[in-house]
């Protein structure tokens, strides 16, 4: 095999824009094979944009079994990805998946289990991990030059949508079609960031608004405080409401702090941890002696055509991917736990109850209401959710 052959699910918004990077040739191994939509309009307008000789389908299922791909790029709304991706692993085809893996990580983990089984290359589109500043803050704290992790807070407000963003589809900011809000569709870029450089927390406690500034039934403001096995603390604060919104994550360590705002990384390096200085110190008032510096975060930043091209890499030499696609459930659980506590109001341990999250939200869907009179420019391939499994 010299190149991967792909069909990409859902001609969406991603969808689209992971065909246009292939075929403007950044992604030289990989070659757009065939394109799927139930959405009549994306259809045509693949017909009317995409080359002859990429196929068009109007099921996932025709594209899949018709043997013009070796790999499949899931780009469906969210319920729809681990049904796809394991449709994909059942016919031996090499699957990669938008952000989030899916809806419930009790659905997630049968989608990794399978995956393990089926033995073909499975990523998540976890681009953000290409960005040199999130690199580097992981290359720091886990090497443990800093020591322990004391505290963390991401305030990630930049978000913004107005009113006219959710009236662009139907499903869009809907239970049953989205199954969340900004924690599902925004952040999980950010929450696979929070714990692939901190890790797990132990402890999850938040509140949330639900449609505080939109004409929606899900969440758009969220205040979230954790507790990591270590003592550790940390925050996320996020919200689609804001304008102008704030992008900074600080990670306080024992010998210095992080902070990554407006791309750049910014250390103060302590002299000595603190608990060696505060065990020493006489002096009331007294502090360590620190040093500020500007790190380096220069270097590519290749982001979606990053993890495509590691992605082809892998298929054909089995070399590593930016993103493993079992790691999604990992930020998954973190908006799953989120979501659990402001429903029940109490503090959410992990491992928690994928069942009783599962019912939960079950509870929305019943009582979700689809917008009307909506333009759909997003393709909603999955169609309605029924209660996937």
């Amino acid at each position: 095999m010299k190149k991967v052959r792909l069909g990409i699910i859902g001609i969406g918004n991603m969808g689209t824009g992971h065909a246009n990077n292939i075929l403007k040739g950044l992604c030289p191994e990989i070659q757009l094979c065939a394109v799927a939509d139930i959405n009549p309009d994306r259809i045509r307008w693949a017909e009317e944009n995409l080359p002859a000789d990429v196929q068009k389908f109007d099921t996932a299922e025709k594209l899949m079994d018709s043997g013009l791909v070796d790999a499949i790029l899931v780009a469906v709304p969210h319920y729809g990805h681990p049904q796809y991706a394991m449709e994909g692993f059942s016919r031996g085809l090499h699957v990669m998946v938008e952000k989030p893996a899916g809806v419930f990580t009790r659905q997630v983990r049968l989608m990794n289990e399978a995956a393990a089984r089926s033995g073909v290359v499975f990523g998540m589109m976890f681009n953000q991990r290409t960005d040199p500043v999130y690199k580097k803050m992981r290359e720091l704290v886990q090497s443990g030059e800093l020591g322990n992790i004391r505290r963390t807070n991401w305030i990630i407000t930049n978000w913004y949508r107005p009113q006219a963003y959710y009236d662009s589809g139907a499903w869009r900011a809907t239970w049953s079609g989205e199954g969340g809000g900004v924690l599902l569709n925004q952040c999980p870029h950010n929450l696979d960031l929070w714990q692939w450089i901190c890790g797990m927390p132990v402890k999850v406690q938040s509140h949330m608004h639900f449609g505080k500034w939109h004409d929606i039934e899900v969440e758009d403001d969220v205040t979230t405080y954790v507790e990591y096995a270590n003592g550790a603390t940390g925050t996320f604060v996020t919200t689609t409401g804001d304008v102008p919104g704030t992008n900074r994550f600080e990670i306080t360590l024992d010998k210095g702090k992080l902070v990554a705002e407006n791309g750049k990384l910014t250390l103060w390096k302590l002299e000595k941890t603190e608990q060696e200085f505060s065990a020493e110190n006489t002096v009331p008032f007294g502090a360590p002696q620190m040093e500020e510096i500007q790190l380096d975060v220069s270097g590519e930043n290749p982001q979606h055509v990053g993890v495509l091209n590691a992605f082809a890499a892998c298929v054909l030499r089995g070399e590593k991917l930016i993103a493993g696609g079992e790691e999604g459930i990992n930020g998954l659980t973190l908006s799953n736990a989120m979501h659990l506590s402001a429903w029940l109001g109490k503090e959410i341990a992990l491992p928690f109850d994928e069942n009783l999250y599962y019912d939960e939200l079950m509870k929305r869907v019943q009582t979700s209401r689809r917008k009307e009179h909506v333009s759909d420019s997003v393709s909603d391939v999955g169609g309605t959710f029924s209660g996937v499994k």
